[in-house]
């Protein structure tokens, strides 16, 4: 079954919607130009009220890899998630320093995103269509993925079902889509969920 990741989330009400709709992952946004920043001290507090069996992700870009690491040893992130233009370099350079998983995002234009994303060493890739458009990419291009991937890029409730019962990709991914004037809306949240398990 795809697994489901709602990312941004900022507040002790996002976590607590979380921990209601139990989806596999929650995001916690580390950039510090994205509207939806949290600092490492505040997604602390927010993991200690998070599920234990709730993963949680940190979101990054270009960031020195020991900031990733850091906040994967203090025990606010399990996962890493790299938004930026690291390279293969990078993500050697991370290996380094945690075993923690990486996910790799990738913005989808052409065939030549898919072949980047399928030679990325990161241990998931991300297909997205970049910037928090809110819009979904081309879909025909998931065609030349051969691996397994999060989904990402304007996925309402009625397009997750859509893309998870004709791709059936390892997770969807959604932010933007599941607030309400930029606060998370447990209504919007929920609905994204049953859409997603009802495929």
């Amino acid at each position: 079954m795809t697994k489901i990741k709602m990312c941004g989330l900022r507040t002790e009400c996002d976590i607590d919607y979380a921990n209601r709709i139990k989806p596999e992952f929650v995001g916690f946004v580390f950039v510090k130009e994205s509207k939806r920043f949290v600092s490492p001290k505040t997604a602390a507090l927010l993991r200690q009220r998070l599920s234990p069996n709730i993963i949680s992700v940190g979101v990054f870009a270009n960031d020195a890899p020991d900031y990733a690491a850091d906040l994967i040893q203090y025990g606010i992130i399990d996962i890493i998630q790299l938004h930026g233009s690291e390279n293969n370099g990078y993500i050697a350079d991370l290996r380094g320093l945690t075993m923690a998983p990486i996910i790799q995002a990738f913005k989808i234009e052409g065939p030549e995103d898919i072949e980047a994303a399928n030679n990325s060493d990161a241990d998931f890739v991300l297909l997205d269509s970049g910037g928090g458009t809110g819009k979904p990419f081309d879909h025909s291009l998931i065609d030349g993925i051969n691996r397994p991937y999060f989904l990402a890029g304007g996925l309402t409730p009625a397009l997750a079902g859509e893309v998870v019962h004709d791709f059936h990709p390892y997770a969807v991914d959604a932010s933007s889509s599941l607030e309400t004037e930029g606060i998370k809306d447990y209504s919007k949240m929920r609905a994204f969920a049953e859409a997603v398990r009802s495929e």
